[in-house]
């Protein structure tokens, strides 16, 4: 947790190593000048600064959890670039001011005493309020960064102790720090942590859509740097430099350190240290005797002011979240049934919206929030069941939208239009249809046939191999056939029972590998890595050849549902993961690597066949799908020279995070697939 507590580590003591001194001079000040019953007046002004802050941070948080994932992308990295530019302006403010800041602020002290409790309150809100806004919004930023904030807010929260511990004992006279060496210390190491910030917000402004080149990566180490070691998550955590980067975020990172950095130093070499006035006896306010102002009675009590100035932030905070937060459709359900399908819908207003679907007819029904002249959807409900009532979230912007029930059987009944207006985007799915897959099935399924027909070739060369003897040879035509196999997506019964017998494992079998249903490519790959000889192998090889050449006759006619084609691709990558990433189906050959691959090949030809009904829906999934097979074939490719693949239970630990990391990223970016191509119930 260190490395994502660091950044806001460093904010939290510097910022309230500041807004501590401040407070110190402002007490100290007061106290030299017999003014000790004003001093609630400075801690009422430094209340309401904190109380700001936090309904600031509340207001940022709250804000952005309810908007949508490209929305909130663009919010955070637009946060961030403000950040980085506060940030940058308090180091250099700071590095000017350490020198003058007590002299600046008795002036500022005296003249408040001389004006009245209001000014003084005001004073102090206003000389650490800065600072407190400040530590929001890093804080935030850098939580965003981290993608949790347990780590930055314990980091503020030390920071900020420690800094309180400090403040003190230079009130006390017990510590002595010399404060420019300090901030610009300190400010070095800022300034390096706000490049990353920077970085890190252009990258969420182009996943937001604001910035373009969100695929065009100047670095890209996935393949050779451990995400999950020591060292790369310190990196990342403090420095918020990722193992892949774009050009716009390395171009960014680089030239603002170099011209930041660069003015930094120099100002620091151009600033020469000044003599410290001898002090002076701070002088009396007018207005006031030694005792202080009098006492005045019959006034309101001493904790209203307080109370006010935490309560008027946090319930304006709370009003900015309300009315920031989505709005439900009116709390109206909207009634579904088999004969009437959007009883009580009214025009929404744009934003993101919830809407309580409740079903009043007989029948189960399939709820779509579609555009009624294009049928596009916003949203949807899977089997809403007679007399329930279930959420359905979706965004809406300026346009026209209407409810669609499919009941369980019966024709689909749509709901009268509602136009919005308004602006905002929102992002339907354009629905597909049998017909629209029935192209991109037929290609695929002639290349499954073409597969095939090798396949078959390559089992019986196979045969004939263990047949004559030739045990050696056999092992490495058992690979070639068994990755063309691996390469035809066979994932959840593709193939129906054939991929039992020609790829099944053992596991469950009563004997294990022994076990006389124990047929197919891992009964082969048993026997010829366990020294079985050619007579124990060649009936489980004839029986493989006679099983490939079955697969052939009968996958023509073999019903391959439409629907099915948009799941395989994210179907045979989790079997590689759950499978072939972990040698679970290793007997022997150590080869799990060199099936992995193929079912890469597999997965990238049927994105090759659904690439136009993806690309007119999702344009930017294929790029970024793309760009992470090329990362796992290339952890892939250092897993073997030539003929030799290391086994997986051999790969150095750290390798092997990489690639179960690559593997899991591509599934998580390939998941949004199926939702995209789903063939929606019209009629």
């Amino acid at each position: 947790m260190w490395d994502d507590a660091f950044p806001s580590f460093l904010i939290g003591l510097r910022e309230g190593l500041e807004a501590g001194l401040i407070v110190s001079i402002l007490v100290a000040t007061l106290v030299r000048a017999e003014a000790r019953s004003r001093l609630p007046q400075v801690w009422t002004g430094v209340l309401a600064a904190i109380a700001v802050a936090m309904s600031f941070g509340a207001v940022l948080t709250f804000t952005a959890a309810s908007m949508p994932q490209t929305a909130q992308e663009a919010f955070g990295g637009t946060l961030s670039v403000i950040a980085v530019a506060f940030v940058t302006a308090m180091v250099f403010w700071m590095r000017r001011s350490a020198r003058n800041l007590s002299s600046e602020l008795k002036q500022k002290v005296t003249g408040a005493l001389a004006m009245g409790s209001g000014m003084l309150v005001l004073t102090s809100f206003l000389a650490v309020g800065r600072e407190g806004l400040e530590t929001a919004l890093f804080l935030w930023t850098t939580a965003q960064a981290a993608g949790e904030s347990a780590g930055p807010l314990t980091g503020a929260a030390i920071g900020l102790v420690l800094a309180a511990g400090l403040c003190w004992g230079l009130y006390r006279r017990v510590l002595k720090i010399n404060l420019t060496k300090f901030f610009t210390a300190t400010g070095v190491v800022l300034i390096v942590i706000a490049a990353g910030v920077l970085g890190y917000g252009l990258r969420d402004l182009q996943e937001g859509g604001v910035l373009p080149g969100r695929t065009a990566y100047a670095v890209d180490l996935a393949g050779s740097i451990d995400a999950g070691s020591w060292y790369s998550t310190l990196v990342q955590g403090v420095f918020n430099l990722m193992p892949t980067m774009t050009w716009l975020q390395v171009v960014a990172y680089v030239g603002y350190l170099v011209v930041v950095m660069t003015l930094f130093v120099r100002g620091v070499r151009a600033t020469a240290p000044k003599p410290k006035p001898k002090p002076e006896p701070a002088e009396r306010p007018a207005t006031e005797g030694p005792a202080g102002p009098r006492p005045r009675t019959g006034r309101r009590p001493a904790w209203v002011i307080p109370a006010a100035v935490v309560a008027v932030p946090a319930v304006i905070a709370g009003l900015a979240v309300a009315l920031g937060r989505p709005k439900p459709a009116g709390d109206q359900t909207v009634a579904v049934s088999e004969t009437d399908c959007g009883k009580g819908f009214t025009a929404p207003a744009p934003g993101r919206q919830t809407f309580r679907m409740h079903n009043t007819g007989r029948q189960a029904s399939e709820v779509y929030l579609v555009d009624p002249s294009t049928n596009a959807v916003y949203g949807e409900i899977e089997g809403l069941a007679p007399g329930t009532t279930r959420d359905l979230v979706a965004t809406v912007a300026g346009g026209t939208y209407a409810w669609r029930c499919v009941p369980a059987s019966g024709r689909a009944v749509t709901s009268k239009p509602v136009t919005v207006r308004g602006g905002g985007a929102a992002k339907p799915v354009t629905p597909v249809s049998e017909q629209d897959l029935a192209g991109p099935l037929k290609a695929y399924k002639a290349y499954v046939g073409h597969g095939l027909d090798t396949l078959v070739g390559q089992t019986g060369t196979l045969r004939r191999d263990i047949e004559g003897g030739h045990l050696d040879k056999a092992r490495t035509d058992w690979l070639t056939a068994h990755r063309t196999y691996a390469s035809l997506g066979a994932a959840y019964g593709t193939f129906e029972d054939f991929d039992k017998k020609i790829d099944g494992r053992a596991d469950g079998l009563p004997g294990g590998e022994h076990d006389k249903d124990f047929t197919g490519f891992l009964r082969l790959e048993y026997g010829l890595w366990h020294g079985q000889s050619a007579k124990e192998l060649t009936g489980p090889a004839r029986q493989l050849d006679t099983d490939a050449a079955g697969l052939r006759k009968a996958f023509p006619s073999q019903d391959f549902d439409p629907g099915d084609l948009p799941l395989r691709a994210h179907e045979i990558l989790e079997n590689t993961l759950q499978f072939e990433l972990t040698g679970d189906t290793d007997e022997g050959s150590g080869t799990n690597l060199a099936t992995a691959d193929a079912n890469l090949t597999g997965t990238r030809e049927l994105l090759t066949v659904l690439e136009p009904l993806l690309t007119s829906r999702s344009p930017r999934l294929l790029p970024t799908v793309d760009a992470d097979i090329d990362r796992v074939r290339k952890l892939l490719d250092a897993a073997h020279d030539g003929d030799h693949w290391t086994p997986v239970e051999k790969l150095p630990a750290a390798g092997r995070q990489r690639l179960d990391g690559a593997t899991g990223q591509l599934l998580e970016d390939l998941a949004p697939v199926p939702d995209l191509l789903e063939i929606r119930k019209s009629a």
